[in-house]
């Protein structure tokens, strides 16, 4: 059954911790994980934006779920085909100049694809493609030079494996991967990438994502893209380093709200 294209949620808000959380957060055995969130605090209070991916172009987009010859996934979202209206955020690791090599990110906000009002959230970066490479992120220059990777594990319907974005050649020059030049290749034509999942054996595509133009007003604050938070039944980001990564989302956003605060009492 199809599913209607709709409006795409706004992220969910996170309450303050408890004092029963607070009490647990200073546990030893956490600190790794509070050195890491210091860090991505402070780097996003600094930059008054994500600590990662600071600037970025967010899109509109499509997401058609397509079945191959496979068998089924497994996953209630990728066995019925259907098109899903989409949120996407394209842009550079570090913020580095256009010029130079940077991780490349790809953000995609699937909406309701989890259930109503549930959207699905996917964090890719520009990695290899080999079985080690797929691993590891790849500075690029061009947003279409090579494939895009979760890089780390999936469980596919209790399956590990991994996901991935590939670019189809939309354009035949590189497209520096710095907002301006990626809204210059969209006004000629949408950006197109299948999605594919490495569960047991080879890469098979379950959806086409087809980006179609920039938002006409950029979000001021991010958008929030959480992987945690906004997974499917049967389709979730693995456990491997799972508690690192929901530390530098806490760092990250706090910094950033702390700095948001900081502009207003000032402007006040």
């Amino acid at each position: 059954m199809k599913r209607p294209l709709s409006a795409v949620p706004e992220a969910a808000g996170h309450d303050a911790p408890t004092a029963g959380e607070r009490r647990r957060r200073m546990s030893p055995r956490r600190w790794p994980f509070l050195t890491v969130e210091a860090g991505f605090r402070w780097l996003a209070a600094l930059r008054r934006a994500p600590a990662l991916h600071p600037r970025g172009l967010t899109c509109a987009a499509t997401l058609e779920v397509v079945r191959d010859r496979g068998e089924p996934w497994g996953v209630p979202w990728l066995d019925t085909a259907g098109r899903y209206a989409a949120l996407v955020r394209l842009s550079r690791a570090a913020g580095l100049p256009g010029r130079l090599p940077d991780g490349l990110g790809l953000a995609v906000r699937v909406a309701s694809a989890g259930g109503p009002d549930r959207p699905v959230d996917l964090l890719l970066t520009s990695s290899g493609r080999g079985r080690v490479l797929r691993h590891l992120p790849v500075p690029r220059v061009d947003a279409l030079g090579g494939p895009y990777s979760s890089l780390l594990p999936y469980r596919v319907a209790g399956r590990r494996g991994v996901l991935a974005a590939f670019p189809r050649r939309t354009a035949q020059a590189p497209v520096p991967g710095n907002p301006t030049a990626l809204a210059d290749a969209l006004d000629g034509g949408p950006l197109v990438f299948d999605l594919c999942a490495a569960v047991s054996g080879g890469w098979r595509t379950f959806a086409v994502l087809t980006v179609t133009a920039p938002l006409a007003a950029q979000p001021q604050e991010s958008v929030g893209f959480d992987i945690y938070a906004h997974s499917a039944e049967q389709f979730r980001p693995g456990g491997a380093l799972a508690a690192t990564r929901r530390a530098a989302y806490t760092g990250s956003r706090t910094g950033r709200a702390r700095a948001g605060r900081r502009a207003g009492d000032l402007d006040g």
